[in-house]
């Protein structure tokens, strides 16, 4: 699919790094990414970030890191990708309990600084072994830093050939219309995808959530196609295919509800009557998606988790199909 309207040609299921070098050891990571580079993927998604919480010892740069191991191997394998990254998403002295849990509760975001992104952007460079990255997000936005300061940062390192395209995530709809603004008053690049956690389960009214996508944004990614979503944790942790696993989940949280329960009772139908997982299911539907269109960013901790994924790319949904899907709700 295009991204935004660039010209630029992407895969359309992106393979997220995120747990790649910590939760996922580095042979089954090598796994993955050779099988998706052979199968025709070309879309990985990494940050600066990934991962800081799985353990007290993670530092935050073991994905980078892998990556850049794995690009070293040659084959061409950094020219066959289009390869995003983040800065802004990782946190200052991180907390953890007695049990090594990372407290949530307590994190401070590095932010997206003029300094914090001309270090980061090097940073991660050195770290992929690379001379550029293809997509550059804000991963979590920063409403402490004047935007301008933000988007002239940004500016200079597209012009300095470190990034080729900008992207946001994390952010809410008034904002992303502010820098799309500022970026047409001054003439600086405005950001061509934004990344935001979407599924098929809308979350439950009278959630403030800026991370996740919501009516409001899903009109303003209509009438503004320069922009391509994203979609994080589509199948939500894999909630579809374990009813079980939904109690309790803190995945659910922000979904629970009526019409959480309606939906989820209509994917079962369907899966059930195509013979297919219901996590495939909503894969599928996301890939369906066309105004505005969704490109989903799965996230695999196992090769297992992987494979159980590609079937989406061939399951081809009818209009009738679709429309009972979206139909589905309290």
């Amino acid at each position: 699919m295009e991204l935004g309207r660039t010209g630029e040609q992407v895969s359309q299921l992106a393979l997220g790094c995120m747990l790649m070098g910590t939760s996922t050891d580095e042979a089954t990571s090598y796994r993955m990414l050779d099988h998706y580079l052979d199968a025709g993927g070309a879309f990985l998604d990494t940050a600066n970030c990934y991962a800081w919480w799985p353990s007290p010892d993670a530092t935050g740069a073991e994905s980078e890191t892998l990556l850049g191991r794995w690009f070293a191997q040659g084959g061409g394998r950094r020219d066959r990708v289009f390869l995003a990254t983040k800065v802004g998403g990782m946190v200052e002295a991180p907390v953890f309990d007695a049990h090594g849990r990372a407290d949530w509760g307590r994190v401070r975001y590095e932010g997206a600084g003029a300094r914090t992104i001309r270090r980061g952007i090097d940073e991660s460079l050195r770290r992929l072994g690379t001379d550029h990255v293809d997509l550059y997000y804000v991963h979590v936005d920063d409403r402490a830093t004047p935007l301008e300061e933000t988007l002239r940062a940004l500016a200079e390192i597209v012009e300095a050939g470190k990034v080729r395209y900008l992207g946001w995530s994390n952010v809410r709809t008034w904002r992303l219309e502010r820098i799309r603004q500022l970026c047409e008053r001054h003439g600086w690049p405005a950001p061509v995808a934004v990344q935001q956690q979407h599924s098929y389960l809308r979350r439950r009214a009278g959630l403030a959530h800026g991370s996740i996508v919501d009516d409001e944004q899903l009109d303003y990614l209509r009438a503004n196609p320069e922009l391509t979503l994203v979609a994080y944790s589509p199948i939500l942790k894999g909630i579809y295919d374990d009813p079980a696993k939904r109690v309790g989940h803190w995945a659910m949280d922000p979904y629970v509800g009526p019409d959480a329960d309606a939906r989820l009772a209509a994917v079962a139908r369907l899966a059930g009557e195509l013979g297919v997982t219901g996590n495939q299911l909503v894969l599928a539907w996301l890939l369906h998606q066309r105004e505005p269109g969704a490109l989903p960013l799965v996230g695999p901790r196992t090769f297992e988790q992987y494979q159980a994924a590609l079937p989406a790319l061939d399951i081809k949904l009818t209009e009738d199909q679709l429309a009972r899907l979206d139909a589905a709700g309290a």
